[in-house]
């Protein structure tokens, strides 16, 4: 009689040696399953890292109905993992990828075994409550309801299901001021690598972050998303967005991405930035992308960022994004044309208004000159 499975397990690969005793492989966690090892590529120390590894495993042995059922019928895990694999632009593709899976793996740790019926304001409210920050559980929960929309869009269920969302926190106001940002640009410019030789510590010739500020150069004078920044290019190709220098047009969206309410609509280039892409181009300082990093497309710069804000000396709660509310400030500040700024900037004339529309110089204008006026009315009365 065959003995019975004991299931798919963790098991630890001891450290391989040579002959002489020096260790050739680290010990190394493996999935045992059914006769089989699965690698999960966790260190002997990453015990957690392992264990998700081993959650994914057995997720992707269960295969989800693709099929209508009723809400009280399907688990939220079922609906999670049907997004993910329908997905592969979030979690495959997408510059966050890990970001975007952890936050599939949060949900599915504590949605995961509960029925798509028993969705409801309490069990939203305590999933922030267990995530321990609003502004993060909303995000999550955000994934939550792309989740249920997409499995109700392919029409395997019919009920409907509401997400109740933290509310937003306040918008961020934090942007730069002209002799900041060029502060920021310059510390980029001049910063140099240090190494350590022998224990000393000396500084090398290299400039490790001049393709930085190409980046923040073309986020302050183009308002644009870091992704986008980031996949910019003077060569157009699926998966990039494209500057066309010779017409100064530059595609935000990368082609062959679809819109989402994130918009990434055509701007033209300001002259200033536009000769300054042409001359990294033409004197091939930048090859495929505009912000490269020895030769290659970044796919973030956070890091980076955050080393150059340092060295500014910015303070907390600058980060990449603080580059697309300073140019929204800076539209505001010059009296631009607010319809005319949100398509430049890519967002809607509401939200320009709401969160940049104070430093207009005509803000409230019209209240202001008429709020100490004497009323025409009394004014005629008293001549009399």
């Amino acid at each position: 009689m065959p003995r019975k499975s004991k299931g798919a397990r963790l098991w630890l690969r001891p450290a391989r040696r040579d002959k002489a005793g020096a260790v050739t492989h680290a010990a190394t966690w493996l999935i045992l399953d059914a006769g089989k090892q699965h690698p999960t590529e966790c260190a002997e120390g990453d015990v957690a890292g392992a264990e998700r590894a081993l959650s994914v495993h057995i997720a992707k042995k269960h295969e989800p109905a693709r099929s209508e059922q009723d809400i009280k019928d399907i688990d939220i895990a079922d609906v999670l993992r049907i997004y993910v694999e329908d997905r592969p632009d979030l979690f495959v593709d997408h510059v966050h990828k890990k970001r975007n899976v952890a936050r599939i793996d949060r949900l599915a740790d504590f949605f995961g075994g509960k029925m798509l019926s028993a969705i409801n304001r309490k069990l939203c409210n305590d999933y922030a409550k267990d995530r321990g920050n609003k502004g993060g559980a909303r995000r999550d929960l955000e994934d939550l309801r792309a989740a249920i929309t997409h499995h109700s869009d392919e029409g395997f269920h019919r009920g409907i299901v509401k997400v109740k969302l933290p509310k937003k926190g306040p918008a961020r106001d934090r942007w730069l001021t002209r002799s900041e940002a060029a502060l920021l640009i310059w510390k980029c410019w001049r910063a140099r690598e240090v190494q350590t030789h022998s224990g000393r510590e000396v500084t090398s010739e290299k400039r490790p972050l001049r393709h930085l500020a190409r980046f923040i150069l073309i986020g302050l004078y183009s308002g644009t998303r870091a992704g986008a920044i980031a996949s910019a290019s003077p060569i157009p190709a699926i998966g990039r967005s494209y500057v066309d220098l010779d017409q100064g047009v530059f595609y935000r969206l990368a082609q062959g991405k679809e819109q989402t309410n994130k918009r990434q609509p055509p701007m033209r280039l300001p002259p200033r930035l536009l000769a300054h892409m042409r001359r990294w181009h033409r004197k091939g300082i930048i090859a495929r992308h505009f912000v490269e990093w020895n030769g290659e497309g970044v796919k973030s710069v956070k890091t980076s960022f955050k080393t150059a804000v340092g060295l500014a000396k910015l303070g907390g709660g600058v980060s990449p994004h603080t580059l697309r509310h300073t140019a929204a400030t800076w539209l505001m500040q010059a009296g631009a044309d607010p319809w005319q700024s949100a398509g430049f900037l890519g967002m809607s004339l509401e939200t320009l208004m709401k969160t940049y529309g104070h430093h207009h110089p005509d803000h409230q204008s019209d209240a202001v000159e008429k709020i100490a006026a004497r009323p025409k009315q009394h004014l005629k009365q008293e001549q009399k």
